[in-house]
């Protein structure tokens, strides 16, 4: 206990006034999971959360920031966004912050739909925002994947009408987790962009080995990509996600709002800036994520369960060669899943949870 005392003094926890045993969670060691949970017994597989987070020091930077959630904040907003302009080698007039990534596809729809018309998308992709799409006007052009479950960039290109207001490209694609060829994207950003918005969802880009192509907003006004916190920082429940855009383009969304980044709360705020600090976790969390993951592919396709080379913290696989019912067998053993994307081939998504819990989601499966 006098070693943890000392630690937490070095860490500024003593300054709370806050018993140490209500802290020792944040101590804990990567490899001891902070399972995202709707009880005890169910082991959630069904969301892409990060099982590991959030980090020592976001958890840390939150609690200490309880005390001064009396205040609005003013500080704390302007470095989180300079901060994340200089991740991105970009100025701070290029990023808006917003309560998670879905709440910037928001904005991007209504800044989109300023104009009625079509929206260009794959199917299947990421499509929770599909709903307030149509409200607003945006009627929906899908362009089938391709055999190998990719964006189809030429079929796409080539369906943009007079009307369109908006193409939506996630890359990684959720739920395939499969990822563009980079060159292939740039080109198609550039040419597209020419025409209509770009929408790029950017989510899980940190997961990759790929780069992000947040440095053509420096020339392409109608390209927003957007980011989270959700994913590789384990902030899911915090709602923190930003903007990348063009100086132009970024005012303009923020003239759709009546306080930009107001939705934030300071808790969340702070740690989303620690969790951009903390490199040692992004690290290992990119490392169990790969190593987890490939155990998991190899005893699915042992069970005959066919899998797509996945970019992210999730997999989609078909179970038309798996002779039980999937998702009772899931059920019967308290793991939440997703369900059938497409009927054809019966593909399904899992989210890549810690190595005892993906070695449970097997377990069950034989």
């Amino acid at each position: 206990m006098d070693n943890r005392r000392t630690w937490l003094k070095k860490i500024g926890l003593g300054t709370l006034g806050l018993g140490v045993s209500q802290y020792a969670s944040f101590g804990q060691p990567m490899t001891a999971a902070i399972k995202s949970k709707s009880d005890d017994q169910t082991i959630a597989l069904n969301a892409n959360e990060n099982p590991y987070g959030p980090s020592p020091l976001a958890r840390i930077a939150m609690a200490e920031s309880i005390n001064s959630s009396n205040r609005y904040g003013w500080s704390i907003n302007s470095k989180l966004i300079s901060t994340i302009a200089q991740k991105n080698e970009l100025s701070r007039e290029h990023i808006t912050l917003g309560a998670g990534s879905t709440k910037i596809l928001n904005l991007a729809l209504l800044y989109a739909s300023m104009n009625k018309g079509s929206l260009v998308m794959a199917d299947t992709t990421f499509d929770f925002w599909k709903s307030p799409a149509k409200t607003l006007g945006l009627n929906e052009i899908k362009i089938p994947l391709t055999a190998d479950k990719k964006h189809d960039l030429k079929a796409m290109l080539k369906a943009i009408e007079p009307d369109t207001r908006m193409v939506y490209i996630c890359n990684p694609n959720n739920p395939t987790g499969t990822i563009c060829d980079r060159n292939e994207l740039v080109s198609f950003v550039r040419e597209v962009s020419k025409k209509t918005l770009v929408l790029l969802d950017e989510a899980y880009i940190e997961l990759t080995d790929q780069k992000s192509l947040a440095y053509l907003v420096t020339t392409t006004k109608n390209l927003i990509i957007t980011r989270t916190f959700s994913k590789m920082y384990g902030l899911a429940g915090a709602r923190i996600g930003y903007a990348i855009a063009h100086k132009a383009t970024i005012k303009k969304l923020k003239s759709l709002q009546s306080w930009p980044g107001g939705s934030l709360s300071l808790v969340s705020k702070a740690g989303a800036l620690a969790s951009l600090k903390d490199t040692t976790f992004q690290k290992e969390t990119f490392n169990l994520n790969r190593t987890v993951r490939a155990y998991t592919i190899k005893q699915l396709e042992l069970l005959n369960i066919k899998c797509i080379p996945s970019h992210t913290n999730f997999l989609y696989f078909s179970l038309a060669n798996y002779d039980k019912d999937f998702f009772e067998q899931l059920e019967n053993h308290d793991i939440l899943g997703t369900r059938i994307y497409e009927a054809n081939g019966q593909w399904s998504r899992i989210t890549i949870g810690t190595m005892d819990e993906m070695k449970t989601f097997i377990s069950a499966l034989t």
